[in-house]
């Protein structure tokens, strides 16, 4: 790693396992890019330190589950890092009361009061977005930036160096990293996105959060706890 990415604060497995990325020329342009972004006065979101706060969080041998999502939220103080997660006291995000109705259907679990899913990510699921950074009010506007290469390289290094693990695939853009994981290893589980706009096409109803916890069972696993804790 060039001396200014060494400066990038990462989870040590992840570190080594992504060494070698951080050297491609991709890289140095996308870190330039954010540079010269910065330099221009437009805001990013998240904060610098936790833009890799799904690694971070996550190491990559404790991963039993991965969720993947596809850009940072774009409002003030809601994105950390974490696919649909927002920080304490940001009200949540439609995509994610949709997330927890879900989940109060198929295991009973009341909603909470709360949006922060640091809990499920300190278990073992990875809260992947496949863009890491995002223009403050202009979603997307970092997807072509360098971002998905990046990330479909973390996907691939999951999928390769992990056994057993649960992908969750909500909506289109998440069904086509699907090339990335090998199914016969792994449990792959599709359907439509929790947006408001899809929720009612599938999504609800999946039963997904079940089936995942019933194949880690089966697989020597300890099941995930989607019940999130209430922030003090």
């Amino acid at each position: 790693m060039t001396e200014s990415d060494d400066r990038i604060k990462l989870e040590a497995s992840w570190k080594e396992a992504l060494r070698d990325e951080f050297d491609k020329p991709y890289m140095h342009e996308l870190s330039e890019f954010l540079r010269s972004e910065k330099a221009a006065g437009k805001v990013i979101y998240p904060p610098g330190p936790l833009i890799f706060n799904a690694l971070n969080s996550t190491p990559l041998d404790r991963i039993k589950v991965v969720i993947i999502g596809q850009d940072p939220y774009h409002g003030p103080g809601q994105a950390h890092g974490l696919c649909f997660s927002v920080q304490p006291g940001v009200p949540t995000p439609p995509s994610l009361q949709n997330i927890y109705k879900e989940l109060q259907r198929d295991l009973n679990i009341p909603i909470p009061a709360h949006g922060y899913l640091q809990h499920w990510a300190e278990q073992g699921v990875l809260l992947l977005n496949t863009s890491l950074t995002v223009e403050q009010a202009r979603a997307g506007s970092h997807a072509n930036a360098g971002w998905q290469q990046f990330t479909d390289r973390v996907i691939q290094v999951v999928s390769e160096r992990c056994d057993g693990l649960v992908f969750l695939l909500w909506g289109s853009h998440a069904q086509g990293k699907q090339k990335f994981i090998d199914a016969q290893k792994h449990l792959i589980l599709k359907s439509a996105h929790p947006s408001p706009l899809s929720a009612y096409r599938g999504f609800l109803g999946n039963g997904h959060f079940s089936r995942t916890n019933k194949f880690l069972e089966q697989h020597g696993k300890a099941p995930i706890d989607w019940a999130l804790p209430a922030l003090g």
